[in-house]
């Protein structure tokens, strides 16, 4: 694997799906090609009858994932970029909320933006302690989320929690999120035992009953989404976020944003 790459691979053994978003020097953040991965080992994972369980982690024990890589959007020239982006990222993570099978979030370190959305779509999250989880947006690039990603946000966290992360860029441990069921929260040592009790466990329960149990619950979430090109369109169009990518992780002083 060529430095900085970074991939995203699938194993299989004994029933479990194995994802493992490997780029442990840039906290796993995602290169449009791990995207693209990420949406091949979901389909490999419909497409594979044996597999009855499939868990999510990053590599190297310091993130699940980081968000998308944040280089990528210096490529951006308008808002329409932001539309076309957003729309790829609802079809990524559609495709894990849509997943055949149970799945499992294995959160160590950071899941933050694509990651916590990512994180999110999985059926149950298994974090250990000191992880944390958010959506910083407004005080790092300045760009927005899609209305299905907020929706799914709304439904696991609660309106409340998004508010927090999104308009205070929070970034709650999981020890606070605890509480409301939203994570499993468990010391690092204990974490794999932990992942194989809770697969061990899905693995013993009745597919087909746990399939439909999944998609009623998907179905009843899926009201009509408003358009909101026009807000993605104005954020990723915005004088704001191409200041706050061209100065992204320079070190350089918080961004003046200006409203524009």
């Amino acid at each position: 694997m060529a430095e900085g790459v970074g991939r995203v691979q699938l194993s299989v053994e004994g029933g479990i799906a194995r994802v493992t978003f490997d780029r442990p020097h840039a906290r796993n953040a995602l290169t449009w090609a791990m995207y693209e991965q990420l949406a091949e080992s979901c389909g490999r994972i419909d497409a594979d009858r044996s597999i009855r369980v499939a868990v999510f982690r990053g590599a190297g024990g310091k993130a699940f994932v980081a968000g998308t890589d944040i280089t990528q959007f210096r490529a951006f020239e308008s808002g329409e970029d932001g539309v076309g982006y957003e729309e790829k990222i609802d079809g990524f993570v559609g495709a894990l909320d849509r997943l055949r099978v149970p799945s499992v979030a294995v959160i160590e370190g950071y899941a933050v933006g694509g990651g916590l959305a990512i994180a999110n779509a999985c059926d149950i999250r298994i974090a250990a302690s000191g992880a944390r989880f958010g959506v910083p947006i407004a005080r790092t690039v300045g760009n927005c989320l899609s209305a299905a990603n907020l929706r799914r946000l709304c439904a696991t966290l609660g309106l409340s929690w998004v508010k927090r992360m999104l308009l205070l860029a929070e970034m709650p441990a999981a020890e606070t999120l605890a509480a409301t069921g939203y994570v499993t929260v468990v010391r690092p040592e204990q974490l794999d035992a932990e992942v194989a009790r809770v697969c061990g466990t899905i693995l013993g329960h009745a597919p087909l009953t746990m399939a439909a149990s999944r998609e009623t619950l998907r179905r009843l979430g899926g009201a009509p989404l408003p358009d909101i090109s026009d807000l993605i369109r104005a954020c990723y169009g915005s004088a704001d976020f191409r200041q706050a990518v061209a100065t992204f992780g320079s070190g350089a002083a918080t961004v003046a944003w200006r409203g524009e």
